[in-house]
This record gives structure tokens, sequence and C-alpha cells, in this order.
């Protein structure tokens, strides 16, 4: 099923990710006070609105309740950032993202409600959209321009599998690098030890094949 996806605060780090999110099919919308951004928007996503993010009104008036996941990208404004968290928490909006660029900012968003916190040195715009898409991804580093290095969940047809049942590096051209569960830290695996819902898996995989391990 589609993702709808709000990216609000159009700064580089902004338009890289909702550009990424469209392409990868997500509904976007995006906002920002900036008309010329917006219009230069238009074609790379849902809807473009011109709002004024420091103005608790104009946030409401985009409808965030509806989101799926709304992302506040602008690290280097705190007032509109608290703002656009505290109002995508209230309307109840399942997963709100928050761009910092500071301990400190970073501490302040989590208290006012933002369920994750990304920093752009870390995390490009084309790696935050296959997170924030993703239901099997939690974190993604691309090691070169062909392989990538995932923490995935399992997929609900591996729960109750192990490694050599899955044939998972047949499949879809990945190692398993290590794996640890809500009782113990990482670790090697046992090809023998069969996979629960509360597995997460670090794998290397060609990078080419990440969607097909994402589908449903």
């Amino acid at each position: 099923m589609k993702k709808s996806v709000a990216v609000l605060g159009l700064g580089r780090y902004g338009i890289s990710l909702a550009k990424s999110l469209y392409d990868m099919g997500a509904d976007v919308l995006v906002a920002d006070k900036d008309e010329d951004t917006i219009k230069e928007m238009a074609g790379f996503c849902t809807v473009a609105v011109v709002a004024d993010l420091e103005n608790e009104e104009e946030i409401k008036a985009l409808d965030l309740k509806n989101m799926d996941i709304v992302v506040c990208a602008m690290g280097r404004n705190m007032s509109a950032s608290i703002m656009v968290v505290a109002v995508a928490k209230e309307l109840g909006v399942p997963l709100v993202v928050a761009k910092s660029s500071s301990e400190r900012m970073s501490s302040i968003l989590k208290k006012v409600g933002a369920d994750k916190i990304i920093i752009p040195e870390d995390f490009g715009g084309n790696q935050s959209a296959r997170i924030l898409l993703s239901d099997t991804f939690m974190d993604y580093f691309q090691l070169d321009d062909t392989l990538s290095l995932v923490e995935i969940k399992p997929r609900d047809n591996w729960i109750g599998k192990n490694l050599i049942e899955l044939e998972l590096r047949k499949k879809y051209k990945l190692n398993v690098v290590a794996v640890k569960d809500s009782q113990t830290p990482w670790g090697f695996i046992d090809p023998q030890r069969k996979l629960g819902k509360d597995t997460t898996l670090l794998v290397i995989i060609e990078t080419s094949e990440l969607n097909k391990i994402n589908k449903n």
C-alpha cells in the first residue's frame, strides 16, 4: 500500500528526500514558505503548498492527520521544528521524523514528540527515503556503488525458519553479517537458528537487490 508522507521545509535535504520518496512511489506533500521553491517542486511531488511553518494554523491547514509520516526537514529553525513536531503529534501522525543540526536540538525535538531524529550528515535524502518507506529496513548504509549494509527485520514468511531453509544468499544476493534480538546483543548467527519476530539481521546486499527484499 502506498504511504503518504509530508516533507515540511525544502532546503537541500528536504528537496532530495521529497524527490526520492516520490520516485519510490509515495504520495508526497511538500510545504515551504518560499514560493519559488514550491513552484520548482510541482513536478516532483503529489501536492506542493506555500505555508509559514512557524504558524500553527497554517500547519494544521495542511491536514497532516491523514499522513502516515511527517518529516520536519528544517534543521536550523528550532521554533518551526518544534511547532511542526508538536502539531503533528497532536494530530495523531503515526511517525514524526525531525531533522536536527545539534545534540541539543535533537534532545528538545524528542521531548516534544519526535519519533526519529535524522542528522543530514549521516543520512542523505535517498537513504532516508528507503528507510522511511520500508517495513523491513531499520537502517541502511551504502558501502560503495554496488553494495549496501542494511539492518533489517525478518519478513513474515521468514519467521520460524533458519538461514539454511531460507537460502537468502541465493534468493537475494545477501550475506548475513550478524544478528540480535530483544534478549541478546549483536553476534554471529548460527545458520540453524530459527528467526523470530524480535530478530534483527545485519546484512550485506547488492544495492540492486534492495527493492526485491523489501517487496511483500
